[in-house]
Parts: structure tokens; C-alpha cells; sequence
């Protein structure tokens, strides 16, 4: 924890991907932000590891892991992570249930006619927009 780490992805067909990324507890981890959580299967297995090791790392058509790089981290994840994912994923849950009631109220127009679904998506300017 704590850790700035510079890695190596490497695929089973040979394929790999450098990645650099920060330690942090799970609660504050924001991947698109370079924040990896600690109880994630990468983190647990490089955690403990020295720079220029090779880590077996078996997940989807990954092969293993080279730790190019270890060092003190500089940056600071955000203490509001874990609120910023759960807003973010209660609008998409929203917009999922929005989705959902128009597909209904088009399928019913089509199939029994008359039915209009404009009462029941949000005008613009409205929350989930």
C-alpha cells in the first residue's frame, strides 16, 4: 500500500502491456486514475514483490506479470473514491430502469397503439441527464 508500481502485462500469446498505477486501499482504488485496490487479484499478486520479478498471473488470457518498477508513492488517492463509484453507479442503474420503461412504453405503442411515453422520460435539464 502506498506503492507506485510500473508493470508489465504479458498475454499467453506473447502480447503485453506496460501499466503504471498506486497501491490503495480498495475503498479509495480509481483505476482511470492510476489507483489499483489492494484486494484486487493483480495487486494481491505483486504486493510483497521487488522490482524485476516475474509473477505468474492467470486471469482471462493473461500469462504473467513483470514488476518493472517500485517506488514510494507521490500522489494521494481521493478519501470520496468509493462515493464517486457508488453515485456513478446508482445513475447508471437510473438510466438502465429509464431505458427499461421506454422500451415498454414502445413496445406496447406498437403493439396495442396510442400509448405515448413522453410522461415518463424526464425533460431535459432534469436529474439523469
Amino acid at each position: 500500500m502506498g506503492t507506485r508500481v510500473e508493470v508489465e502485462i504479458v498475454s499467453e500469446f506473447g502480447d503485453s502491456e506496460r501499466l503504471t498505477f498506486d497501491i490503495v486501499p480498495d475503498s479509495a482504488a480509481d483505476f482511470t486514475a492510476g489507483f489499483l485496490g489492494a484486494g484486487t487479484p493483480l495487486a494481491q499478486a505483486i504486493m510483497g514483490r521487488p522490482a524485476g520479478s516475474v509473477v505468474p498471473y492467470r486471469v482471462g488470457d493473461m500469462a504473467e506479470v513483470h514488476i518493472r518498477a517500485v517506488a514510494l508513492s507521490e500522489r494521494r488517492a481521493a478519501d470520496d473514491a468509493a462515493e464517486a463509484r457508488q453515485a456513478l453507479t446508482q445513475e447508471a442503474v437510473e438510466r438502465a430502469k429509464l431505458d427499461e420503461m421506454v422500451q415498454l412504453a414502445l413496445t406496447v405503442n406498437v403493439k396495442w397503439g396510442d400509448y405515448d411515453p413522453e410522461g415518463i422520460v424526464p425533460k431535459q435539464g432534469s436529474s439523469g441527464e
